[in-house]
């Protein structure tokens, strides 16, 4: 059996664990097994029947008043439960910042090897291998975990979300038992960035700025481009971020967020390594730059040599145009 970590956030369900539990699916029928889902928190019962949709056979409800917000210690105590007793031999998180910290925390509890960040997934000879970038980016890495559960993390935007289907399933909750003081951390409250709708992993498109937009006042101009593109979210090279002009939550890069968009737009962006890191797999990458020899262009599917303030411009009534007929 193969099982999946549902992250719900706001009372939804996060695409890119649709989009594990979519890749569990696949696995599990050519192991012959089962997708089933668990989602962890308090009152979450009625998002149980949204997996079913997705391939998942069953969905494990863990409740618990005081796993209503994200706690590290309290989460990974309730799951911990559910695997000593179903014993799976697979299991599948998104690799977001709940997937990244708790996925890890099981696994030392655990005294396994975990695979993360995966971009490829694929059973040989009976058994899971999975496909990772090494070495920040440069090269890729085939793993087979020898450890039982395999427990894997998959990159956002990467695997392919099924088509949702009229599923049915069995929804099984069970009233987590965890004694308070047990629970050592939690996530007392959510600041959301005023106006912010998506976040960089989930959107299909991100328009990121670097050292070349010259200052805070000038990511208005691509935010103004994402209002135009649906499902689009504004991202950030360090440099930016580290000159206080954006916010740490838009940082693309090693040392921050890593995104796999159907589209990514680099204005202003030199290319350095540890960028390139966090947003090489992207599907098309297209680059705005003055310098005809930045390294983001040896990554670039289209490139445009010139003056960002003045391409975005022309851009953006062009998109207005084809996207208003």
């Amino acid at each position: 059996m193969i099982l999946v970590f549902i992250e719900e956030r706001e009372g939804k369900i996060k695409k890119s664990s649709l989009e594990a539990l979519s890749e569990g699916k696949r696995r599990a029928d050519e192991l012959g097994t089962e997708a089933h889902a668990v989602l962890v928190g308090h009152n979450v019962e009625s998002l149980a029947s949204d997996v079913f949709r997705y391939g998942a056979s069953r969905a494990y409800v863990l409740e618990n008043s005081l796993l209503a917000r994200y706690s590290p210690s309290g989460f990974a105590q309730a799951l911990m439960s559910l695997l000593e007793e179903l014993k799976p031999e697979i299991m599948f998180f998104a690799a977001t910042s709940m997937g990244k910290d708790l996925a890890p925390r099981l696994a030392a509890m655990l005294g396994i090897s975990l695979a993360s960040d995966c971009t490829q997934t694929a059973i040989r000879n009976g058994r899971l291998e999975v496909v990772r970038p090494i070495f920040a980016g440069k090269a890729f890495a085939t793993f087979a975990l020898r450890s039982s559960p395999q427990m894997i993390t998959l990159r956002p935007n990467v695997f392919p979300l099924a088509d949702p289907a009229d599923g049915q399933g069995e929804t099984v909750k069970k009233d987590v038992v965890i004694p308070e003081e047990k629970v050592k951390d939690q996530v007392i409250e959510v600041i959301r960035e005023e106006g912010a709708e998506l976040d960089v992993t989930e959107a299909e498109i991100v328009v990121s700025g670097g050292r070349g937009m010259k200052g805070p006042e000038h990511f208005d101009m691509l935010r103004e481009l994402t209002s135009i593109l649906p499902h689009s979210a504004v991202g950030a090279s360090r440099s930016a971020v580290d000159s206080e002009w954006i916010d740490h939550q838009h940082q693309v890069g090693q040392t921050g967020k890593t995104v796999s968009p159907n589209l990514y737009m680099a204005f202003g962006i030199s290319g350095a390594i540890q960028h390139l890191a966090g947003m090489s797999s992207s599907k098309t990458i297209v680059a705005v730059n003055k310098d005809p020899d930045a390294p983001i262009f040896k990554v670039a599917d289209f490139g445009v040599v010139g003056d960002l303030f003045q391409v975005i411009p022309v851009l953006k009534q062009e998109l207005k145009k084809v996207l208003s007929e």
